[in-house]
């Protein structure tokens, strides 16, 4: 076999040889590859008519690039994803769904919520602007009102009364408050109504806990840790329970 690898050797060197011919001879017998040419100019504008299309356009590129944080900030999204990782940690799951799935069904839960207030943001504000019938502001302060009204359904007194303290206004009506108040507020009733809801949700599996370390313990079994006998027992009670089923109902509840 030694003897033979003197050969081989000269037989690969051969191969490579004709591949490295065989790639010449095609890139000299293709047609020649035309670069497009891209310049970018600057200079005077037209008129106002087309200023104002410009800021319109560097206006609607700022919103889509903010899109994400309002999706999260302004809906339903922020205690639905907080409640589902309540859940995982009280499990003993860290990893289990995982977060894709987690924020995946949390953003289905979330449009099948927001359904009928951007039903009316749609046929309010955006089919009449794009009929023509409306001027952007116009349709920008009809499209907020249906935000502001399932906003103050779930904003807690308490945290409306701290910004409007903070930013001393003093709004005549609830049609009156600006969304640069009423959002942080919103938000932060939202991060409290889902760490009450995270507490209900581990005291069951906390009692669980409770229960297979105490069994452990009288029977002697010190050693053995105490998650690989609850874990089972934790997963097993919210099955039978139909944990994701009432979850996912008590979510939806609240914001009717």
């Amino acid at each position: 076999m030694l003897s033979d690898f003197p050969s081989r050797t000269r037989t690969l060197k051969a191969i490579l040889v004709v591949l490295l011919v065989a790639l010449v001879a095609l890139a000299a017998a293709a047609p020649a590859i035309t670069i497009p040419k891209i310049s970018l100019n600057l200079g005077a504008g037209s008129g106002k008519d087309q200023l104002s299309s410009s800021l319109q356009l560097l206006a609607l590129l700022t919103v889509l690039s903010i899109a994400p944080a309002i999706l999260i900030l302004t809906t339903a999204f922020t205690r639905i994803v907080i409640v589902f990782s309540f859940v995982r940690s009280a499990l003993g799951t860290p990893t289990i769904p995982p977060n894709q799935v987690l924020v995946g069904l949390s953003l289905f839960l979330t449009f099948f919520v927001m359904a009928p207030t951007y039903g009316k943001v749609n046929d309010g504000a955006i089919k009449p602007y794009m009929a023509g019938k409306l001027s952007l502001d116009q349709a920008v302060d009809r499209a907020s009102e249906p935000m502001k009204d399932f906003m103050l359904k779930c904003t807690y007194q308490s945290d409306l009364t701290l910004f409007l303290n903070i930013r001393n206004e003093h709004p005549a009506t609830r049609k009156d408050l600006s969304l640069v108040t009423l959002i942080p507020a919103f938000i932060i009733s939202e991060l409290k109504t889902a760490f009450i809801i995270g507490f209900y949700i581990f005291v069951p599996f906390i009692i669980v806990d409770l229960i297979v370390a105490s069994s452990l313990m009288s029977m002697g079994m010190m050693m053995m840790p105490p998650t690989v006998v609850s874990l089972p027992a934790k997963i097993l009670v919210f099955v039978l329970a139909d944990g994701w089923g009432n979850l996912i109902s008590a979510l939806l509840a609240g914001y009717r």
